[in-house]
């Protein structure tokens, strides 16, 4: 794939005339008014049909569960994957915060507890995540953990008669202040010797309301304003055993952490496709502006200075694009990324797009640094491309233990 299909381009041009409709007109109070993004998403997913794709989605996830058969090996087209990642590319033009809530809602959350969920929990938490009928968030990083998101952790989730006490502080959470469902992870606390960093991961699956969890209110941050992101506080939250993702401790202790990698992969891929949209935004804004500002009585563009920072953003668009297109394929020939590519796509992504972001600002000089030219708020926003989902610095060490361990 070297292109957008003609199938493609149509979904993106319709993408592309809601997002300036509803979501351009409203980038201010998205940004600075404090509301939460959730009503646009969700008229998103009705104007396309996407809450009764997510439905009939969902309905074949059971089947499969169920008759416990596997899913699909091969898309033709890639079609799952590009009318996931056009609208995540087509938003990022105005409002990168929005995909960030709406990936971690229906993605993080509700695509845990579709992969990992027993029949009964994909009907009680996961239909509702993936329709946008709920929020959700998924609550993994700590205080004090970071990118040691897995050794570092120190909720725990006691056994107590056919109850589970939990416990335990998260931070960075996106939609925590707002979500209705949370999918939280914790150390599983069997009252033996073994040291906290050593013992099993587990998942459960918590509601807004329940006795004992706290939720707070919005950060304030330096981007991403239009996604809410908070910390959740849990204090003796007692939970039965149908809250316990699968109903399971897991095989061998581990499927709490291996829950959580697989959604490491696809989170990465995503990142890309946001840098994608974000990079190609900046680059139509910084050509539009070059043509039109004038200096000494010339448009700046005919500056080589200037032509060199606007060939840099296009070499950084077309790479990140085959990026993008590649994990299409890939998942058009029914494979997956491993998690060290995975890592080296949002890597690469993720640095250029904070890179073309503030080479936009550069270009645009002052007006650059004023909010109401929206490189300023797009420089912010690429930032933390390059710390959520894993920081730059946790990439190379997957991408280089990966080349090590060949």
């Amino acid at each position: 794939m070297f292109e957008w299909s003609e199938e493609h381009l149509a979904i993106r041009d319709a993408v592309r005339r809601f997002v300036e409709e509803e979501i351009a007109p409203n980038v201010e109070e998205l940004e600075h008014g404090d509301t939460p993004p959730y009503e646009v998403i969700r008229k998103l997913y009705r104007t396309f049909g996407l809450d009764a794709l997510a439905r009939d989605r969902f309905k074949g996830q059971l089947e499969r569960k169920l008759s416990d058969k596997p899913a699909p090996e091969r898309t033709e087209g890639g079609g799952n994957a590009a009318m996931t990642l056009i609208p995540i590319i087509e938003l990022c033009h105005y409002c990168p915060g929005i995909v960030t809530a709406l990936g971690v809602s229906t993605g993080l959350a509700g695509g845990t507890i579709m992969k990992s969920g027993t029949p009964a929990q994909m009907e009680r938490w996961g239909l509702d995540l993936l329709t946008l009928d709920k929020i959700g968030a998924w609550a993994i990083t700590e205080p004090n953990s970071g990118s040691d998101a897995l050794g570092g952790m120190r909720s725990t989730a006691r056994r107590d008669g056919e109850e589970y006490v939990l416990n335990g502080n998260k931070t960075f959470i996106t939609n925590g202040p707002y979500a209705d469902t949370i999918v939280f992870y914790a150390k599983l606390d069997d009252g033996s010797d073994t040291n906290l960093r050593q013992r099993p991961v587990v998942t459960f699956i918590l509601d807004k309301g329940l006795p004992g969890l706290e939720q707070s209110k919005p950060f304030r941050k330096m981007g991403l304003h239009s996604s809410p992101t908070g910390e959740l506080f849990l204090t003796d939250v007692r939970v039965g055993k149908d809250r316990l993702l699968g109903e399971t401790e897991g095989r061998g202790g581990n499927e709490g952490s291996e829950s959580a990698k697989g959604n490491f992969v696809t989170e990465r891929a995503g990142v890309a496709a946001m840098s994608l949209g974000l990079i190609e935004e900046c680059l139509k804004l910084s050509v539009r502006y070059a043509k039109d500002r004038l200096l000494w009585e010339r448009p700046i563009s005919e500056f080589q200075l200037i032509q060199l920072k606007l060939a840099r953003m296009e070499i950084a668009r077309l790479n990140v694009e085959n990026l993008v297109f590649r994990h299409i394929e890939m998942s058009a020939a029914g494979k997956s990324l491993s998690l060290a590519e995975a890592s080296a796509m949002k890597l690469y992504s993720a640095q250029a797009a904070s890179e073309v972001a503030m080479e936009a600002v550069q270009l645009f000089g002052g007006n650059g640094y004023m909010a109401e030219f929206r490189v300023e708020q797009l420089a912010r926003d690429a930032k933390v491309f390059q710390i959520y989902a894993g920081t730059d610095e946790i990439q190379v060490t997957h991408i280089a233990r990966d080349l090590l361990n060949r």
